[in-house]
C-alpha cells in the first residue's frame, strides 16, 4: 500500500473506532500497524571523531589566546568555548543511524534526516568495514566501522535483503 492510502485507512479506522466505542462494541485493530512498526531495522551507531577533533580545537584555541600578552579574557572568549563544547555535545549525543524499511533506507546526514527509496539507490558496495550507497542522483552515504563505530556485519545482511527484493546492484569486496 501506499503511504496516503496508510494514512487514510488509519484515518477511517479511527473514526469507526469512534463509533463503534459509541455504541458499546470494541475496538477494531488491525495487524498492519504491528507489522510496520517490526518491518523497520535501525542500527546505530556513535560519533566519537567530530567531537575529539572539536575538543582539541578548543584546546589550541584556549592555548593561543593565553599565550598572547595584550589577551584580556572577557565574555566573547568564554562565548566562543561554550559553543564549541556545546557543539562538541551536540555532535556526541545525536548518534549516527541508518533504518533499513521495507522499500527505503533512512539515516541521519548532516542536515538532518534523509530517506532513500530502494528505486533511488543505483547500488550498495560492501567492503571490510565500510558500506556505500550509491543513489541515482546526490552524493553517496557511507557508513563505517572505525569512525561511527556501526556494526557492519548485521547492516550488509539486512541490506543485501533489501537490494535482493528490490533489484540493486550489490558489490562485496
Amino acid at each position: 500500500m501506499s503511504r496516503s492510502w496508510e494514512r487514510k485507512v488509519k484515518k477511517n479506522m479511527e473514526q469507526v473506532n469512534k463509533q463503534r466505542k459509541k455504541a458499546g462494541e470494541g475496538n477494531l485493530v488491525l495487524n498492519h500497524e504491528k507489522q510496520v512498526k517490526k518491518q523497520e531495522v535501525v542500527f546505530k551507531g556513535r560519533n566519537y571523531i567530530l567531537p575529539v577533533v572539536l575538543v582539541v580545537f578548543i584546546g589550541m584555541y584556549n592555548f593561543l589566546m593565553l599565550m598572547n600578552p595584550e589577551f584580556q579574557i572577557d565574555a566573547m572568549y568564554w562565548f566562543t568555548i561554550a559553543a564549541y563544547l556545546a557543539l562538541a555535545a551536540l555532535f556526541f549525543f545525536r548518534k549516527p543511524y541508518l533504518a533499513i524499511g521495507k522499500d527505503y533506507i533512512q539515516s541521519r546526514r548532516m542536515l538532518g534526516d534523509k530517506q532513500l527509496f530502494a528505486v533511488a539507490i543505483k547500488e550498495i558496495k560492501v567492503q571490510g568495514g565500510y558500506i556505500i550507497i550509491i543513489p541515482n542522483h546526490g552524493s553517496s552515504w557511507a557508513f563505517n566501522k572505525t569512525f561511527n563505530r556501526f556494526p557492519i556485519d548485521e547492516m550488509a545482511a539486512e541490506l543485501k535483503k533489501l537490494a535482493d527484493k528490490h533489484n540493486i546492484a550489490w558489490t562485496e569486496n
